[in-house]
């Protein structure tokens, strides 16, 4: 896949609560600066949702690096981690007060996948697709303006406008002269 160079950025971390708010500003901050609003939200909960199965699952320690990168047309979101285990989608029970994190991830991504990093670790991924740097506008959506008008009328209307505006330059009234604000 082809990344834009000036569209990646990596985070360092212990995955622990106070940080996992931390990088969630700062992905949100990022997405602005690379005018990608429309992501943040997706993009934060996903985050939050893979930092927190490393705060709570791996081990044996909870440092783990963040990666955003922009690939041609998606956002793609990582977490490394030192934990050779891969996450596992379960099914949570109904009253289960966990378990649905990646569950969650796959909901409101595009896709997601989990990979052996070496021989110590993992990644955790999802995209988002990007928005397009351009909106399109769909002419289609909005009503059309149309009346009922004649050439003539149009063009006598733009010949008389010419006339008044000559008419007007012309005909400049003298400045009064000067007069001071001061009495005496």
């Amino acid at each position: 896949m082809i990344t834009h160079p000036s569209r990646h950025c990596t985070v360092e971390l212990q995955a622990l609560p106070p940080r996992i708010g931390q990088v969630r500003r700062i992905v949100s901050a990022q997405l602005r600066y690379w005018h990608m609003d429309t992501l943040i939200d997706r993009a934060s909960l996903g985050v939050t949702e893979l930092l927190s199965n490393v705060h709570r699952h791996a081990q044996p320690d909870k440092t783990c690096t963040v990666e955003l990168e922009v690939l041609l047309d998606r956002l793609k979101v990582s977490v490394h981690d030192h934990d050779p285990r891969l996450p596992v989608l379960g099914d949570a029970a109904p009253l289960a007060t966990c378990g649905r994190g990646l569950a969650m991830v796959a909901a409101m991504s595009e896709n997601w996948g989990a990979l052996p990093d070496g021989e110590s670790g993992k990644v955790v991924w999802f995209t988002l697709p990007a928005p397009s740097a351009a909106p399109v506008v769909d002419w289609d959506r909005y009503p059309r303006i149309t009346a009922p008008e004649h050439a003539a009328h149009r063009f006598a209307d733009v010949t008389l406008v010419e006339h008044a505006e000559h008419a007007v330059e012309s005909h400049r009234p003298e400045p009064a002269p000067a007069r001071s604000a001061v009495a005496g």
